[in-house]
């Protein structure tokens, strides 16, 4: 069975136990060993998350949600402008010369 992945709160939560313990004096591999965590877990998480509070880590996750949603829309209006680049290019072409002239509207 996998093992959950932890929200990034609980991550910094976890971080922050972990400083905590070892200010009280314990060493870092017992503190970690403490939470439940490997060692290779806690510098990871200390790569990502080190020195982040959980209203940093909440405008961090905001504006990641913000790029993305913003990413998307560029893509879709790319997509959109070489559509109409390229429907705009079949329109105005050159004419047959068997169509006729388009008569303004309302003369006949």
């Amino acid at each position: 069975m996998a093992n959950k992945r932890p929200k990034p709160e609980e991550i910094v939560s976890k971080w922050r136990q972990i400083e905590v313990l070892m200010g009280q004096g314990l060493a870092r591999l017992d503190a970690i060993r403490r939470i439940g965590v490997v060692e290779q877990t806690y510098y990871r998480w200390r790569k990502q998350y080190g020195g982040m509070g959980v209203d940093q880590l909440k405008e961090l996750k905001r504006l990641q949600q913000e790029n993305e949603r913003l990413r998307r829309a560029v893509s879709d209006l790319t997509l959109d402008k070489l559509i109409l680049t390229e429907a705009a290019r079949g329109t105005a072409g050159p004419r047959s010369e068997t169509s006729e002239p388009r008569s303004p509207p309302g003369l006949h």
